[in-house]
């Protein structure tokens, strides 16, 4: 089969426009539960374009969204980046949608996952977090903290975007080929490159950022209410879940299965996707989804 191409779509919340990318499922998708892909903080959708074209290839119709504030879609004029606002856009998305789809959310997006299907389980078909839990490791929290902060300047080049992705996962080959990084990145009229996420989504709102979006009295009252089939894809090197975590998910949503991406670090999807994709395909099968 020949390998699904995005087209892009846009769906408007409150005063906000979020843009994402549909990828259409090879073959008769209607038969199949569509994917909602959600990235982390500071990401934008184009960090799931292998795991989203792997998926349509496999006959699924795949969503990759932009979270406010992050890639194509708006900033908050507000500067509004809590997570009643993020549940709130997904609340809107899902309803925009003609058939449940599965929603597979790494860290903030997982994290938006869970929320939403606490207060409204019958939105989505199924939930996956991926490397992310309720009781997160908070020093995993705060290195990602601080490769967020330690940019809000900008870049000079390109090769200083690969030296600080590279200072923050050392495990991850550096490409060759800088011309990705322009997915995450945009030059600005100073000549500097900077990350294409608005500086508020880490620097406003109350409290440590960004543990407000990591509140675990909130998470784990969402989880307990989690019915859908329910997968954790953990990446084996992560700082971010440890075995605590993994078990405290497994008291608060007992049908919850795990997956370990063992060569994986936070960044599961981009370090090892073709073993991420199986460990999703395997899950979405074995529930007939």
């Amino acid at each position: 089969m020949a390998p699904s191409t995005s087209q892009p779509f846009s769906v408007s919340s409150g005063s906000l426009t979020l843009r994402g990318d549909h990828w259409p499922g090879t073959g008769d998708a209607r038969d199949v539960t569509p994917a909602l892909l959600l990235h982390g903080g500071g990401q934008t959708r184009h960090s799931w374009d292998r795991t989203a074209a792997a998926l349509a290839a496999r006959g699924r119709d795949v969503y990759t969204l932009d979270l406010r504030g992050h890639g194509d879609s708006q900033w908050a004029p507000d500067g509004d980046y809590g997570m009643d606002a993020f549940v709130a856009d997904l609340r809107t998305v899902l309803t925009d949608r003609a058939r449940r789809p599965v929603i597979i959310g790494a860290s903030l997006g997982g994290i938006t996952g869970l929320c939403t299907l606490g207060e409204d389980p019958d939105l989505a078909a199924a939930l996956v977090m991926v490397d992310v839990v309720v009781n997160v490791e908070q020093k995993g929290i705060d290195r990602i903290k601080a490769f967020m902060t330690d940019h809000i300047d900008g870049f000079a080049n390109l090769d200083e975007v690969a030296d600080a992705v590279a200072a923050y996962n050392p495990e991850r080959k550096r490409p060759k080929n800088l011309e990705g990084l322009k997915k995450n990145v945009r030059l600005h009229d100073d000549g500097r490159w900077y990350w294409h996420w608005d500086p508020a989504f880490i620097t406003s709102g109350q409290g440590d950022e960004p543990r407000r979006h990591t509140d675990p009295a909130r998470l784990a009252a969402a989880a307990r209410n989690v019915t859908a089939p329910t997968l954790v894809v953990r990446g084996g090197k992560s700082d971010v879940v440890s075995d605590a975590g993994i078990e405290n998910m497994r008291e608060l949503v007992p049908h919850a299965e795990i997956a370990d991406v063992s060569d994986a670090g936070h960044m599961v999807a981009g370090d090892d996707n073709e073993v991420f994709a199986a460990a999703i395909v395997e899950f979405l099968d074995r529930h007939g989804l």
